[in-house]
């Protein structure tokens, strides 16, 4: 199969799971992909009524029932899935948006449980409102109450996504690093409906790139071309890639993100944070990609933490060799940042429904700390909308209202799970090495600028911020901070990221020693 033919794969807009009933039209869901927990009666009139009914905005995928009579059976021509233990697992799986709890009467423990492992899996849920069962009335879509998102973060969910975008996407090669990640595999999807000529998703992780390519085909052979391994580490591999697949638009999403982790391994930050993301600049611009796409986060505005610092150098990257393409007349280079996703797999949503299902205390680090929140598709549309925008060097932020304290969202989540605010515990931990308490979304250095897009603004830097803002060495600086990272030197990390970044100062806390070789003795 030559690179360019997309003849042996299945159409991903129209094509359906194959563990649907046959009979239902070709062509996506007319709404949100929605699993109905509970086959009895009331789960049988919810499916009905759904599909009956297109302005609830719910189409029903799947059914989940414990009753092992109704194994392999449909309801209403929805396939039963599996039992009501397997929530979180199947509700990845199918790719559901929403999760309606249909079984009235069910103790209020129960129902926590099953909202929380919705949630883990990012989906809404909605249930119905107890009284159904005491008034034993029929019941009816409209009944469903839902998880609001819009509580959670203390404003309206944003949707930045156009289909403008499809002028930057359609009949276009297109590559999507750490595409088995959360942030990545969204942007496959999403990407996927614009029509590019190729999709190219790559990450080391084969695991990965087996389920994100049963999510958006609805089959997994993994003998398709456009599932990349591929570790960005590897300057000749990447190189090799980009000269065979010759991607046009790339956004870029693999990153090492855990900031606690970082703190202790500074080396590892730099491997994949700064050096693969200058390995992806160098062989985008070798082979005139036309856009790419930095996915870059809050942390890299005035870095107090190493996650922080590695993304804003690989912002710096990709400023600079925008500047080396506007100059030869090639690709236009940009970045975007924002704040921390609901829903993606280690977030704080997903988190706390873990700790609430476990009946463990939910931790939060201190009682005033703060952080910008965003839904997922949210993140992917920024992106997506950015790439459209960019005209080369941008850094693009999304106006994301105000920062949600942490302790308001759990209560809100838990008051949405039927938990009261006294059932809840929260375990305080304390502020982190490299954790801020309060994040920001621009550097003091840094000015606001608006965009074409009343939600999306630019960074620019202040006339008026002190020199060394951005090095004028920048790649010199990286020769000697890729050295130390590749003898992990971990203490000679630090101290060259604080020589990069002047406002960057490194933890007092030393890290870990790195080992005296590469290879311990025995190997």
């Amino acid at each position: 199969m030559s690179p360019n033919s997309t003849s042996a794969r299945p159409d991903p807009v129209r094509k359906i799971h194959d563990d649907l009933p046959p009979a239902r039209p070709p062509g996506p869901p007319a709404g949100l992909r929605t699993l109905v927990v509970g086959a009895g009666s009331a789960g049988t009139a919810l499916v009905r009524d759904l599909g009956r009914t297109p302005a609830f905005g719910l189409t029903p995928v799947g059914v989940l029932d414990d009753d092992p009579a109704k194994a392999g059976r449909a309801i209403g021509g929805v396939p039963l899935l599996g039992p009501l233990t397997d929530l979180t697992e199947l509700a990845v799986r199918h790719r559901a948006q929403v999760v309606a709890l249909a079984i009235p009467g069910l103790p209020a423990g129960r129902v926590r449980t099953l909202a929380t492992a919705a949630a883990a899996a990012g989906a809404a849920v909605r249930y119905l409102p107890s009284f159904l069962s005491a008034l034993r009335r029929e019941v009816v879509g409209s009944d469903m109450r839902g998880l609001d998102v819009n509580r959670l973060i203390g404003r309206h969910e944003v949707h930045v996504v156009s289909s403008d975008i499809r002028t930057v996407i359609e009949g276009r090669r297109v590559l999507v690093t750490g595409a088995g990640g959360s942030i990545g595999s969204e942007l496959c999807r999403q990407v996927n409906a614009f029509g590019p000529s190729e999709l190219y998703m790559l990450d080391h992780d084969e695991s990965n790139l087996h389920r994100l390519q049963l999510e958006i085909w609805g089959e997994a052979l993994l003998t398709d071309h456009s599932l990349v391994i591929a570790d960005i580490r590897d300057r000749p591999r990447i190189q090799q890639i980009f000269r065979d697949l010759k991607p046009e638009v790339v956004f870029h999403a693999a990153a090492h993100k855990h900031l606690p982790l970082l703190e202790r391994h500074p080396s590892e930050a730099v491997k994949s944070n700064v050096l693969g993301t200058d390995h992806l600049v160098e062989a985008a611009l070798a082979t005139g990609a036309e856009r790419f796409v930095l996915i870059s986060t809050d942390k890299a505005a005035d870095p107090t933490s190493v996650l922080g610092a590695s993304k804003r150098l690989a912002e710096l990257i990709v400023q600079a060799n925008a500047r080396d393409a506007r100059g030869l007349g090639t690709g236009v280079f940009s970045a975007v940042r924002f704040g921390n996703v609901l829903g993606s797999r280690g977030s704080l949503l997903s988190v706390l429904a873990e700790q609430m299902r476990s009946g463990g205390p939910v931790t939060v680090t201190h009682p005033d700390v703060t952080r910008f929140f965003m839904t997922i598709e949210e993140a992917v549309g920024l992106v997506l909308e950015a790439g459209r925008m960019a005209r080369g060097g941008e850094v693009f932020v999304l106006d994301m209202g105000d920062p949600v304290r942490i302790v308001d969202l759990v209560h809100n989540f838990a008051a949405q799970v039927q938990l009261g605010a006294e059932e809840v515990e929260i375990r305080y931990t304390g502020l982190r090495a490299g954790e801020k308490l309060n994040e920001a979304l621009f550097s003091e250095g840094e000015v606001r600028l608006p965009t074409e897009h009343a939600r999306i603004y630019a960074t620019a830097v202040d006339p008026a911020a002190p020199a060394g803002t951005c090095p004028e060495d920048l790649a010199g600086g990286l020769t000697g901070l890729y050295e130390a990272a590749a003898g992990n030197c971990d203490a000679e990390v630090l101290r060259r990221l604080a020589g990069l970044l002047p406002g960057y100062r490194a933890p007092q806390e030393a890290p870990v020693p790195a080992l005296s070789s590469p290879y311990p003795d025995g190997f």
